[in-house]
């Protein structure tokens, strides 16, 4: 069944995670572009500070008490979708929390929670949000991050959580497709991002933790995301940084064993010592309020390669299309004539 996606004015999407950082991000520029939303986080007066910001900008969104890694809450999300906006085109899976730290050192309790949220939440979300879109078609986003599909150290534990998110998401997809349902299913997966990441993470390192250069604004993430909401997409990666360690770590992965193990673990500590922080692993993280707060640095505010794969995709492929036909052009002027 061919999969058709409405505009954005015309849908009604679900994001979790939607208090802070890309969340924060996708549900703001999904208002002011007309979509109804449905916003979902553990941190109620945060989702209620949002929601009123965005009603008084015209906007119609609600806010829905939830945490991703208890199965139950989604089907409050669904139900509160339902009966505010008779149902729901997106879902998004974006709500993610990270631990820095040795594997040896990490607490087993800690990974286990991280995987409460980072997979058990996408798996809950993404069955939950396809019982209604196998009978209406729509567009299931998950986000995942670079780490998908190259583990880093320091994260051990999230990137075993991403690259689940990943299998998840590959094999959920296949099935729906093999069903002929009328479902676009999207993996982003993120570069280093400006938000609320680090002071979220539960630290286990003697030292602050830091973002690994690039370091991409939360809105460039946004983009990818309501992109894949409008036309459907398999992956989009988000930063051409998270295109290259991708592909490095699978064309190279002894070699990238050996200088990633080095380079990212020196990347990732800063040269400030640990401090005492409310982390977001088991509890509702500290009010931010904003898009970004990791870096001090600039983060950067667009990204060619994914403009080039998701808004000038078009444009893109007719250039290559050209460019291909003015090849095959000269060549067989060269060649001159066959008989």
């Amino acid at each position: 069944m061919k999969k058709t996606l409405k505009p954005l004015k015309q849908q009604v999407i679900v994001i979790t995670g939607a208090s802070s950082g890309i969340g924060l991000a996708t549900a703001r520029i999904a208002a002011r572009r007309g979509a109804r939303l449905v916003l979902a986080c553990r941190n109620k007066p945060a989702l209620d500070r949002l929601v009123e910001e965005l009603k008084a900008e015209g906007a119609d969104a609600i806010a829905v008490k939830a945490d991703v890694g208890i199965q139950e809450d989604h089907r409050k999300i669904l139900d509160a979708a339902i009966t505010a906006f008779g149902g729901v085109e997106t879902w998004v899976n974006n709500a993610g929390v990270s631990i820095f730290g040795k594997l040896e050192e990490v607490a087993i309790d800690d990974q286990r929670q991280l995987f409460e949220t980072n997979y058990w939440g996408v798996v809950y979300g993404s069955l939950t949000a396809i019982s209604q879109l196998r009978l209406t078609g729509g567009a299931l986003i998950n986000v995942g991050s670079e780490v998908s599909d190259r583990a880093v150290p320091l994260q051990g534990a999230y990137s075993a959580s991403k690259h689940a998110v990943k299998g998840f998401t590959d094999a959920l997809r296949m099935e729906l497709e093999a069903d002929g349902a009328p479902v676009s299913v999207t993996l982003i997966k993120p570069a280093s991002i400006d938000t609320g990441f680090l002071q979220h993470a539960k630290n286990y390192l003697d030292v602050e933790p830091q973002l690994a250069p690039p370091v991409y604004d939360a809105k460039v993430v946004a983009e990818a995301i309501l992109y894949a909401a409008e036309h459907p997409m398999r992956d989009v990666f988000v930063g051409s940084a998270s295109k290259a360690i991708s592909a490095f770590g699978q064309r190279m992965p002894s070699f990238a064993d050996k200088l990633l193990g080095r380079s990212m673990i020196r990347a990732q500590r800063s040269d400030r010592p640990a401090q005492a922080r409310h982390d977001a692993l088991w509890d509702a993280g500290d009010d931010l309020a904003r898009e970004s707060r990791d870096t001090d640095k600039h983060a950067r505010s667009f990204s060619v390669y994914t403009d080039m794969n998701t808004r000038w995709r078009a444009l893109t492929l007719t250039s290559a299309g050209l460019a291909i036909a003015y090849g095959v052009l000269r060549l067989a002027v060269r060649r001159g004539p066959t008989r």
